[in-house]
């Protein structure tokens, strides 16, 4: 049973972060029937710490405090990508994991776990602008750039900010059931599970650098993305054999065709979902899908969530809502 939380910070910690481990982790709400956990702050650097924000944060609890949680959460942080972390930190998480606790991060706190060698042979995950670097700096985690949050064993990891509420609202219907985390998450005026993953979330243009050969089909793409195309057409535009365009295709975009236009589309759905009140239809049909229904597919495939559920997220819920198709 989950009774004993600590919160693990470094120096330049993210006040919000923290804020959310403080908000499901110590409070007691037991007048609600909440369970009410043994919550420490514990300071990773001495007794004071500086905030990203420009205040300060004073705590009596120093590393020994981590000896008896069953939770270690480390919140997010400024330069976590890139400093070094203390040898003992590194060594009471791994210790807390060798006993049978669980880790958790928030954000780029997925740093202070990859360093202790808790990431490797794991999935996990952090905020989408940090993934890439995540999986650079440890090669043997397997990092998932698109999902809200991973629960790997005793490893716990979750993306950028709001994603630490749902990671723990996880923990908590795990550990005290799907009425707790309601509950508790009623209190938060927060959803007690969101649809989709942090995909919906990345602002990710395609590569155009580089494309010496293919550069002008790709403009000629991008300007009819309505149309269909075949690799045929698209490799007598640019005036080579299929085979050969398919190859520098490869070689300047690093993907396939098919796999580059189909981006694209999503991302002019993702823009008039975005900027108009244009029917799901019209949209399907601007964006090269044809149907409501394989633009559906493919927005899911690609985001993890509906192209009606991705509007109301962006506009808001009097945003025009055109019942998806099945």
């Amino acid at each position: 049973m989950l009774t004993n939380v600590a919160a693990l910070l470094l120096d330049e910690v993210h006040p919000f972060e923290l804020g959310v481990l403080c908000e499901v982790f110590g409070l007691d709400r037991s007048d609600e029937g909440l369970p009410v956990h043994d919550f420490a702050v514990v300071s990773a650097e001495g007794p004071v710490l500086n905030t990203h924000a420009g205040f300060t944060i004073t705590t009596p609890h120093g590393l020994e405090r981590l000896e008896e949680a069953d939770l270690i959460a480390v919140p997010a942080g400024s330069n976590f990508m890139a400093r070094e972390y203390p040898a003992e930190v590194l060594d009471a998480l791994r210790r807390a994991v060798e006993r049978g606790s669980r880790v958790l991060s928030v954000c780029s706190g997925a740093y202070a776990l990859g360093a202790a060698g808790l990431l490797d042979g794991r999935r996990c995950t952090t905020h989408w602008r940090h993934t890439e670097e995540l999986a650079r700096r440890h090669p043997k985690a397997i990092v998932e750039p698109d999902v809200l949050y991973v629960d790997e064993g005793p490893v716990i990891s979750s993306a950028g900010t709001a994603a630490g509420i749902d990671a723990c609202l996880h923990l908590i219907r795990q550990e005290y059931g799907q009425e707790a985390a309601n509950t508790l998450a009623r209190r938060m005026v927060v959803p007690p599970h969101r649809d989709g993953g942090q995909a919906q979330y990345i602002s990710r243009p395609l590569p155009r650098n580089g494309c010496d050969t293919v550069g002008s089909t790709l403009a000629w793409m991008e300007q009819h993305l309505d149309q269909e195309m075949s690799v045929e057409q698209l490799a007598a535009l640019a005036h080579m054999s299929p085979r050969t365009f398919a190859r520098r295709f490869q070689q300047e975009t690093g993907t396939t065709p098919y796999r580059w236009l189909l981006r694209q589309r999503v991302l002019l759905a993702q823009h008039l979902l975005e900027t108009s009140d244009r029917t799901i239809d019209t949209i399907a049909g601007q964006t090269g899908f044809g149907t409501a229904a394989t633009l559906r597919h493919q927005f899911v495939r690609s985001l993890g969530t509906t192209p009606n559920a991705y509007r109301r997220t962006f506009r808001g819920p009097s945003a025009t809502a055109v019942p998806d198709v099945a």
